[in-house]
């Protein structure tokens, strides 16, 4: 157990599998107590179950971000079992594929609502306490789609851009209340929800060049092309930078939009 978070209290959403249960894990080992947040509870379970393990403090909060009133409760629960809340990571979020054209407006309006509102729905709940508290830091999950162009994303890349504005925004507004607000803008990380999206609709790498019959393993190899480092993240990896973004070691660090992406949006 390490000390990096010590005396905080973070909320991580998507806490139930891939960056979030990384990030989740991490923060517990530096000493933060965590409340765990996702839909599916049989991934908080396992998540939980490695958090104690380790000896680490957390609580589970069956949660679909995109409800005001459950949002609500996910921060006062978690502010009951540990106190204010000075840490939130706001990482939960779906695949959406399609373009302007072939988009629904039901797709359309669930990406937007999982993706950017459950980022504002967060950090309202989570603002007053961490006003009180003195600061804070809040961490919000982007995305390279969000800051480059990529062919079939339409929804998902309006989305991560909208997260991107937003946290430029929150930055100015409450930094003089000592909270900080930055984003990490992931490149590909092979999490279950990637490759739920890989299998089930081809991948966005398989809009262009492989096609919709690519295996799940070749846009995989396709997309680790695409990467100078010449190879995809890892959960931890993004895991690792959230926790440097909880810590007081960022305390000068705020309205940065950070992309972790083995040199993908560089080249």
């Amino acid at each position: 157990m390490g000390d990096r978070l010590a005396g905080k209290v973070a909320i991580v959403t998507g806490a139930g599998s891939g960056i979030g249960r990384a990030s989740a894990i991490r923060f517990a080992a530096e000493g933060a107590q965590v409340g765990c947040a996702d839909r599916d509870q049989q991934g908080l379970d396992t998540t939980l179950e490695e958090i104690f393990g380790a000896g680490g403090r957390a609580i589970a909060c069956e949660v679909d971000v995109t409800d005001e009133k459950l949002v609500e409760q996910m921060v006062a629960e978690t502010t009951s079992a540990f106190g204010a809340v000075t840490v939130l990571y706001s990482n939960a979020g779906i695949a959406g594929s399609g373009n302007a054209q072939s988009t629904t407006f039901a797709e359309w309006e669930k990406v937007i609502a999982v993706n950017l509102t459950s980022v504002w729905l967060c950090s309202r709940a989570c603002l007053p306490g961490m006003i009180k508290a003195g600061g804070g830091s809040i961490i919000n999950q982007a995305s390279v789609g969000g800051l480059i162009g990529i062919a079939g994303i339409a929804s998902y890349a309006a989305a991560k851009a909208g997260v991107i504005g937003l946290t430029k925004q929150m930055a100015v507004e409450y930094g003089p209340s000592k909270i900080r607000v930055n984003a990490i803008c992931p490149g590909t990380v092979p999490t279950p929800l990637v490759e739920k999206t890989y299998r089930e609709k081809g991948g966005f790498a398989a809009t262009s060049a492989l096609g919709a019959d690519a295996t799940y393993e070749e846009i995989l190899e396709s997309s680790a092309q695409r990467y100078p480092i010449g190879r995809l993240g890892m959960a931890e990896e993004i895991a690792s930078f959230a926790l440097y973004l909880a810590s007081d070691e960022s305390a000068w660090t705020t309205g940065v939009i950070v992309p972790i992406d083995g040199g993908m949006t560089a080249a």
